[in-house]
């Protein structure tokens, strides 16, 4: 028989109503909740980081390779299609996908009001996935070399609906700057909403041949590459890998520089839920030595009696650490079940919404990072586990004559 533990259930399993079970409670209660807590924010940051990245990645590639020039307007210089990074797309390690855009600025106009835009050309090598998800009316646009000389067909952000009071269906004129002027009568067949103004602002997608056709461009020229990664975490390697590819007219731009404001904004977030982390641990781990203390002092005649009887310290101290270890099983479980519990319901029914204006997303996200999860509850043990001996020390100094004549 395991004489510390035999021990400790006689020491947890206290009479209901008793000092010893209030204090108990206290503890398991006490973990629950910073469990719990910490669950569901890791999952609330993943999901805004999730969020804001793949919101991003709509109109920001991971990286976008262009013709090398000192021109910082939309005007582009030509990228030829037969170069040696486009062709080897489907060979460069770490590349997922490499699609053709090119960008022209225009603007649409109705009988009362106008929007500046950047048509952003695509062909049909052209990821829709993520843009569908955004989709609030309509469909994308169709696009590609059976199209003659470019689609008129025309994907608006909600934002450029509102301003100029279109709706989907509805052809409306596109003017592009030049000398002299030159209007292309465009059909709205879809509208999109993204909730970033930098995006939904400024961006219309189209046919790439139209684009082509108004710049003098060749069907083999287009203005960049857009270059999709297998795994965002390996960008600079991947990158590498795309530049060695790259002859010397060509500039290699990262999302990372491209867009820095949001991802230092999430790199804050990440900050802040370390020191989140610590607090809550630290909350989690004093209040289970003060309610390891509490239970010492009650059982002070106990721990004399053990002693008197031959218990060695290290058995004694053995004992409330299981007694310890034990809360905090029923802690983790408790607080697994909460925490996940809420992360489903947030998930499954969007119950908390969201000012789109100010948190780009119409409702709190939720991510399901099963790997952080174990980790978060692996270390709570081991933390716990070691911070629970510290108060067991105690039990060295208690002398047993006086412990037996305790009276609590």
């Amino acid at each position: 028989m395991n004489v510390p533990v035999f021990l400790a259930r006689k020491v947890r399993h206290a009479p209901e109503g008793s000092f010893s079970a209030t204090v108990t409670r206290v503890g398991v209660i006490s973990i629950a909740l910073g469990l719990a807590i910490l669950i569901v924010a890791f999952a609330v940051l993943f999901g805004f980081k999730q969020t804001i990245q793949q919101k991003i990645f709509l109109f920001g590639a991971h990286l976008q390779v262009a013709k090398f020039t000192n021109n910082m307007s939309y005007e582009e210089s030509p990228l030829a299609l037969n170069t040696e990074l486009y062709r080897e797309r489907g060979r460069i390690p770490g590349v997922r996908h490499i699609q053709a855009v090119g960008i022209k600025a225009g603007i649409l106009k109705t009988k009362d009001e106008l929007s500046g835009v950047v048509l952003k050309g695509v062909g049909r090598d052209y990821d829709w996935d993520l843009l569908r998800e955004s989709l609030v009316a309509g469909t994308v646009p169709t696009v590609g070399a059976d199209t003659g000389n470019g689609s008129t067909q025309l994907l608006i952000s909600q934002y450029m609906a509102n301003q100029l009071q279109v709706k989907v269906g509805q052809s409306i004129p596109l003017y592009f700057l030049g000398n002299p002027p030159r209007a292309r009568k465009m059909t709205i067949v879809g509208i999109y909403e993204t909730g970033l103004e930098e995006f939904d602002k400024t961006i219309a997608l189209g046919d790439i041949r139209l684009v082509q056709r108004l710049n003098n461009w060749g069907p083999d020229s287009v203005g960049s590459y857009e270059i999709f990664v297998n795994d965002f975490k390996q960008l600079e390697a991947t990158a590498s890998n795309v530049f060695d590819r790259m002859t010397p007219d060509m500039r290699l731009t990262r999302v990372t520089d491209q867009y820095r404001p949001l991802f230092d904004w999430m790199v804050l977030l990440d900050r802040n839920m370390v020191i989140l982390l610590f607090l809550i641990t630290f909350v989690a781990s004093f209040n289970m030595v003060s309610v390891l203390l509490v239970l010492m002092m009650e059982r002070t005649p106990m721990i004399g009696l053990l002693k008197a009887l031959g218990g060695s310290d290290s058995l004694i101290r053995r004992m409330f650490v299981y007694v310890g270890l034990n809360m905090v099983g029923w802690g983790l479980l408790i607080g697994n079940v909460v925490g996940l519990g809420l992360c489903f319901l947030q998930d499954r029914y969007k119950l908390i919404p969201l000012d789109a204006k100010n948190y780009f997303m119409n409702y709190v996200p939720i991510v399901w990072d099963w790997p952080t999860i174990l980790a978060l509850n692996g270390a709570a043990v081991v933390l716990i586990a070691l911070v629970l001996w510290l108060p067991t020390f105690i039990i060295n100094r208690i002398q047993p004559v006086k412990a037996l004549a305790f009276k609590k």
